[in-house]
């Protein structure tokens, strides 16, 4: 494995995990879920090189090895990673894979700014490929889990904004770590309209989205709780015009869990990458 650290137009230090294989395969590029560290992500992109395509994980920002830590300093949201941290994450994994074309595997939060991230490129991706990723929305989730996940938005929207930053080292609701109060505004309104309409946009994500046509694998887990089927759904109704194969992992390895138990989601990701080349 490489490491290599980018520094952002604000100061922000995040590093890009390089795993090279063979010269002319894809590069799957790895975005995390939210509250997750991208070192969680290695042996995932080790079984895919085993496999013998090339990998790296680009960390989101104040997130793991990503410094500083959010605090009431902290203005990004899921318009700044996208527009800013993913071209710098991506201008690296070109230079260093430049025979490779890349696709990107987002989990997660990971899969709502990898859609994003493609919209704004439009055709420099060879496909998307979204695990455990749905849209938080709140009518995308069964039974009283809907007005649990509507309250919930709301709460850690309002926790965060007087705080100056979501407290997720203190407060563990979710697993989401700490975080931007931008970042979690915007997933709030996202769980709350079911829109992707971050602070800052300088372009119409919902519109540009629907307009993409590249190929998406939508991999939904048994027992993931976080991105029911239902959720993944609502979030697949996005790509209208994109070539969306579905598969659901049947194996109860819930939101993270196929992370670490990698060789089944893998042998059906790499099914599907054969495909695309």
């Amino acid at each position: 494995m490489e490491t290599v650290p980018i520094q952002m137009p604000d100061g922000t230090t995040t590093p890009v995990r390089l795993f090279p294989g063979a010269d002319e395969a894809p590069a799957i590029v790895i975005f995390p879920g939210l509250g997750i560290p991208a070192g969680y992500y290695e042996p995932f992109a080790q079984e895919l090189v085993s496999r013998g395509f090339n990998a790296a994980i680009g960390e989101l920002r104040g997130q793991g090895d990503s410094r500083p830590r959010p605090s009431s300093a902290s203005t990004y949201g899921y318009h700044e990673q996208v527009s800013v941290d993913f071209p710098a994450i991506f201008e690296v994994v070109r230079e260093r894979f430049p025979a490779s074309t890349p696709f990107l595997l987002g989990h997660s939060m990971g899969g709502q700014l990898g859609m994003m991230y493609a919209a704004r490129i439009r055709g420099r991706l060879g496909g998307l490929v979204l695990v455990a990723s749905g849209s938080p929305y709140h009518r995308g989730f069964p039974g009283l889990h809907s007005p649990w996940v509507l309250m919930g938005a709301a709460a850690m929207s309002v926790t965060a904004s007087l705080a100056g930053f979501w407290p997720g080292d203190k407060l563990d609701i979710g697993g989401f770590g700490r975080q931007s109060k931008v970042l979690i505004s915007d997933w709030s309104r996202f769980a709350r309209t079911g829109r992707i309409e971050p602070d800052g946009a300088d372009i119409d994500y919902e519109e540009r989205i629907g307009r993409l046509k590249l190929p998406v694998l939508w991999v939904t887990i048994e027992g993931d709780d976080l991105a029911p089927r239902s959720s993944a759904n609502n979030l697949v109704a996005k790509l209208p015009n994109a070539d969306v194969t579905l598969w659901h992992q049947p194996r109860p390895l819930g939101h993270n869990g196929w992370i670490r138990d990698a060789a089944s989601t893998v042998d059906r990701i790499v099914e599907w990458l054969h495909d695309c080349t």
